[in-house]
């Protein structure tokens, strides 16, 4: 795609043909007496083109819905390994129909001694993460997720921002498997050595 190119969207649904009058219309005028009135559905000759901003709401609703059910299913596993419930989403300004969601943050540690914040993300797409301003780079649609977590720390204004120093550039894992990526939360979640061992063996 040419640089300052839009990708113009379509709704699909409009563009289906109208539903067929139904073959028992006298039976039915026989059982209840009434006639059915059947007017004809127009059909758009056109495609009905999708602004951006409805295309980032249809992405933004579905984002929403996994990333509720996503934290449900992080916080149902075990009564000792809780997850803050911070379900927010984003999508692609020039690509409307990708996006990524924020799942949850919470602290783990590597070493016993200090306390890592991270926070759980997933995207509907696959990409590489470089952590600067264009923070996903090869986009790769043929894969449909992409779960990862991010280590993350409070820079001096008090905002967040990604902690590089910790593993591959603040990348604690990255994976299009949603078993994967479970295992990898809970195992960042929990304190428990034993539990840990646990996590890894299913």
């Amino acid at each position: 795609m040419e640089k300052g190119t839009q990708i113009r969207y379509f709704d699909a649904k409009a563009a289906k043909a109208a539903p067929a009058r139904t073959k028992t219309a006298h039976s039915d005028f026989l059982r209840t007496g009434k006639i059915a009135r059947y007017e004809e559905k127009w059909v758009p000759k056109e495609p009905r083109y999708l602004s951006h901003e409805e295309v980032a709401a249809i992405t933004g609703r579905k984002l929403q819905a996994a990333g509720e059910i996503t934290h449900s299913r992080l916080d149902s596993f075990h009564k000792s390994i809780r997850f803050p419930k911070m379900v927010f989403h984003r999508t692609i300004e020039a690509s409307p129909h990708l996006g990524y969601c924020h799942v949850t943050a919470s602290r783990t540690s590597f070493d016993a001694r200090t306390p890592v914040l991270f926070s759980f993300y997933f995207a509907n797409f696959f990409s590489e993460l470089c952590g600067d301003e264009n923070f996903f780079e090869n986009i790769d649609q043929r894969q449909s997720r992409m779960y990862f977590a991010i280590a993350m720390d409070m820079a001096g204004d008090k905002t967040v921002q990604i902690n590089k120093a910790i593993h591959r550039d603040g990348l604690l894992f990255r994976t299009s498997d949603p078993k994967v990526a479970l295992k990898n939360v809970l195992m960042l979640g929990t304190r428990s050595n034993e539990m840990r061992k646990f996590i890894q063996s299913l």
